[in-house]
């Protein structure tokens, strides 16, 4: 009996760790990363079955992506309120049962109806794990946020092959069925594993990048002119990363090599599935490294450098994309500097408005990419009138804008908010309410 319980202890010490707690969510994110990173794959089989036209298949991926992220607050709330595990457990149902219905739809509107159910499942796994592992590491929030966001980004690369192949033998109806119901249960195990945030002593104390004290809810936060510079530059960079995202696929067939093999390193794959390989495994491989890198060198140094990248990116695929390994090349350029923001965003959010909110908090920053998602028709509209390269200036002009505001408006005023919010007095209400002599308490 004694071996018994001390083996339960064990057990229930280790999955109380912060870093088993940060493996469980990685491994989620990752099994909900085909619902966004592999869709490309389903649009142009689905449209040869259906002939339902592919900007009409598309937005279904702009519901599934507003759904996503648009609710993620809502979520959030309910990660804070009753913890991790139940929400994560509703989200592997609506993931599993998302793909499924995909694979039997009769018309758009039920492709239409998938989507958001897709997206409430994806939205569930991915706020609740960002937001907790926000607050399992204190200490660590870039790295935190960015190890977690890779699963995301990464995920999808261990299955766009598979996925690709058994589009091609088996048809993509049961490609979505196979992976729908594999996603689901696989998260839905996980999730039983998961328990609140509770970090350890040692790494409340510890704080390697200035950060507020002070912790604010979602409805103060939203009310600070700071939230929605951060929203506003989200957008921008979002931007270029879906529509690559989303119009990847189209553009190598426009180009007239999506189906001709590459090689890389020895391997060789259809340029299509190569590229989409690559952009996911850089995708995963810059959001822990940008959160290590922005633990040390700050923020927004982090964002001036990686936003403006993704510009240069967009434009070197607008030059040179033509030729088909330079276009595996700058793709993977893009999603290696478009992943930035999934690690850094989610940092900032927390240092700037505090941890005890901070699923609802980044949540809410992250409906930002929702928003951004309503520009992917503005792109298909924009190519149909000027071509792709009207599409990659537009997408490049506003991740610059971006790159700068983040060196030249968001540090100055975050770093106002974090020394006003650590004023002797200073209660959450106040920063929101004039002094008698009309300044700032």
């Amino acid at each position: 009996m004694l071996q018994t319980d001390t083996a339960f202890s064990g057990y229930t010490a280790r999955r109380h760790n912060r870093w088993v707690q940060l493996a469980v969510g990685i491994a989620c994110m990752g099994l909900i990363a085909n619902l966004q990173y592999a869709w490309t794959l389903f649009v142009i089989p689905m449209d040869a079955k259906h002939h339902w036209g592919q900007a009409a298949i598309q937005l279904a991926f702009s519901i599934f992506i507003i759904t996503e992220t648009w609710l993620v607050p809502v979520e959030g709330w309910l990660v804070d309120k009753f913890g991790p595990r139940p929400v994560v457990i509703g989200g592997s149902i609506c993931a599993g049962l998302g793909w499924i219905l995909d694979a039997y739809a009769p018309n758009l509107p039920v492709l239409y109806v998938a989507a958001v159910i897709a997206g409430i499942g994806a939205g569930c796994v991915y706020g609740t794990c960002v937001g907790t592992a926000l607050k399992w590491f204190p200490d660590r929030r870039g790295l935190a946020a960015g190890l977690t966001a890779a699963g995301f980004g990464a995920g999808a690369a261990l299955t766009v092959i598979p996925i690709s192949n058994m589009i091609q033998s088996a048809g993509y109806e049961h490609a979505f069925v196979f992976f729908g119901v594999f996603q689901g249960v696989c998260i839905l195990l996980l999730a039983t594993l998961l328990v609140r945030p509770k970090p350890p002593a040692h790494a409340a104390g510890v704080r390697r990048i200035v950060a507020t004290k002070t912790d604010y809810t979602t409805k103060q936060m939203i009310r600070a002119p700071l939230f929605w510079v951060m929203y506003a530059m989200f957008v921008c960079v979002a931007a270029g990363g879906i529509i690559a995202t989303a119009e990847i696929g189209p553009i190598a067939k426009e180009y007239g090599f999506a189906a001709m093999p590459v090689s890389v390193l020895s391997v060789t794959l259809p340029l299509l599935t190569m590229t989409l390989s690559i952009n996911n495994m850089c995708n995963g491989f810059t959001r822990p490294l940008c959160g290590w890198i922005s633990d040390r060198i700050g923020r927004e140094n982090t964002m001036f450098m990686t936003f403006i990248g993704e510009a240069l990116a967009l434009l070197g695929l607008m030059h040179f994309g033509h030729n088909p390994y330079l276009f595996v090349l700058f793709s993977g350029l893009v999603f290696l500097c478009y992943g930035d923001i999934f690690s850094n965003f989610p940092a900032t959010c927390a240092d700037t408005f505090g941890a005890k909110y901070a699923a609802g908090n980044a949540g809410t920053l992250y409906t930002a990419k929702g928003t951004a998602a309503m520009l992917v028709p503005v792109a298909s509209l924009l190519s149909a009138h000027g071509g792709w390269n009207a599409v990659f200036i537009f997408a490049a002009c506003i991740s610059l804008m971006a790159g700068v505001s983040a060196k030249f408006i968001l540090y100055p005023m975050r770093r106002r908010w974090i020394l006003n919010s650590a004023a002797p007095g200073t209660a959450p209400e106040s920063r929101f309410r004039p002094s008698p002599l009309g300044s700032q308490e």
